[in-house]
């Protein structure tokens, strides 16, 4: 027996979900064009894709490949990560940055007041 593995489908895209355990989904784009009209069209399908050490996180680039079937929606598995999420001062956990403190703060002061009637 021969083993066909290497001929497995293979995708690029980006992980939009990481909430499961050892399951990312990924969105993949294809991009082509329209058959009728010419156009350049974008089209997203979103692939549930198995990630044995839980290692990928929302908005890393990775490769997925096509497999046999692991539950009732995975079919594909985590390959490798090719890019990695930048991490600004908005995304990290913990106490807001200063724009965001200064504008809970006007926000806070406005609802804080209140109303009198001018008569």
């Amino acid at each position: 027996m021969s083993d066909k593995r290497g001929n497995a489908k293979r995708r690029k895209g980006i992980v939009v979900s990481d909430k499961m355990d050892k399951t990312v989904v990924v969105q993949v784009e294809r991009v082509f064009s329209h058959p009728v009209f010419g156009k350049t069209v974008k089209s997203y399908k979103r692939f549930k894709a198995h990630d044995q050490e839980n290692k990928c996180k929302t908005g890393d680039q990775v490769q997925i490949e096509e497999t046999r079937p692991l539950s009732k929606d995975k079919r594909w598995r985590v390959i490798e990560i090719i890019g990695f999420k930048k991490v600004t001062e908005k995304d990290r956990p913990g106490p807001l940055h200063k724009e965001a403190q200064e504008e809970e703060k006007t926000v806070g002061q406005v609802i804080d007041q209140p109303e009198t009637k001018k008569e």
